[in-house]
């Protein structure tokens, strides 16, 4: 990766695997403790010698995604700089222009729809909010 860096003279984010995970540990993430669990391939096996990873044994550490997100939305630092809504940008010559996440079709597409069906509006009524009836 550093390589790819130099010639532009930027340097790596991450000294080394070691400085990321130091990185992540130190995201302040309230009280959302690590939870874990482990899993065995349950899959089929060859009868002979079944490669080792068929019967090896894994753990999976992570935080529930659902508090770490309520933990973000509630930190200050985040209070000017997150994008709650879906939007739509445009340059000044009306091109649409994709930022993130929220600028994007998707997101805006779930908040019309969740409204659209919260009015009690049959999806074959889509039509009228310029997309197609597909339930998509």
């Amino acid at each position: 990766m550093a390589t790819s860096l130099a010639p532009h003279g930027d340097i790596p984010p991450f000294l080394s695997h070691d400085d990321l995970y130091e990185t992540i540990n130190a995201i302040l993430v309230g009280s959302v403790p690590w939870q874990s669990f482990t899993f065995t391939y349950e899959g089929p096996k060859p009868a002979d010698n079944p490669p080792k990873w068929m019967d090896a044994e894994y753990v999976v550490w992570y935080r529930d995604p659902h508090q770490l997100l309520l933990n973000m939305l509630k930190h200050p630092e985040f209070a000017e700089s997150f994008d709650y809504a879906p939007l739509r940008q445009y340059d000044e010559n009306g091109d649409r222009q994709y930022e993130n996440f929220m600028s994007g079709d998707w997101g805006w597409k779930q908040a019309v729809w969740s409204f659209v069906t919260s009015m009690g509006i049959p999806s074959n009524n889509f039509l009228c909010l310029g997309y197609s009836c597909k339930d998509t």
